[in-house]
């Protein structure tokens, strides 16, 4: 949603540029029109370059890279943490845990209690602080991509809240010129 909102604000600061250009447009046949010295001041003065209007330091939208990266890794995750969550995964009552259990090495087993039950216990509860831990690990990640992704906009935004309140003040400037006329 952020990223999509970034590309709409990024649509819309290239849309006041547009008509920042529009508008000054507008203001050389004003001033052709109200004097002849304007038109001969529009007639002689160079002609502005009919190509794309400026960013005024607006650079091409692109969602923040940290918020890119965490969203992937958090859609490669996905698959694994439906495999692995309690409530999503198919219930599984064969020794697959003590299966594990043989892998740990025998300086974690030490670690363990003797008693295999209880080992058994020890080490699902470890394995589910383990996925816990990446769970968190996979929030913080996004949780800082958004803080990111949301400062960059803040900016977008003051930048063209001060191009549209410059951009009123010349609209009302052009309109009253028109009045006049």
């Amino acid at each position: 949603e952020l990223v999509r909102q970034g590309e709409a604000l990024r649509r819309t600061e290239q849309m006041v540029d547009k008509m920042d250009q529009d508008l000054k447009t507008s203001q050389r046949h004003i001033n052709s029109i109200k004097s002849v010295w304007g038109g001969l001041v529009n007639y002689f003065k160079a002609k502005p370059p009919e190509s794309k209007p400026e960013q005024n330091g607006a650079p091409e939208y692109y969602a923040n890279s940290r918020l890119k990266e965490a969203m992937m890794s958090s859609k490669e995750q996905e698959s694994k943490y439906q495999e692995s969550h309690p409530n999503l995964r198919k219930l599984d009552n064969s020794d697959s845990d003590f299966n594990k259990a043989e892998l740990v090495s025998s300086v974690q087993r030490d670690a363990y209690p003797k008693n295999q039950q209880l080992r058994a216990y020890h080490q699902k509860i470890d394995t589910n602080l383990d996925e816990m831990s990446s769970g968190l690990s996979r929030l913080k990640s996004l949780a800082l991509g958004l803080q990111t992704e949301i400062e960059e906009q803040d900016d977008m935004l003051d930048r063209l809240t001060k191009k549209v309140e410059t951009l009123d003040v010349n609209i009302k400037n052009t309109d009253r010129k028109v009045r006049q006329l």
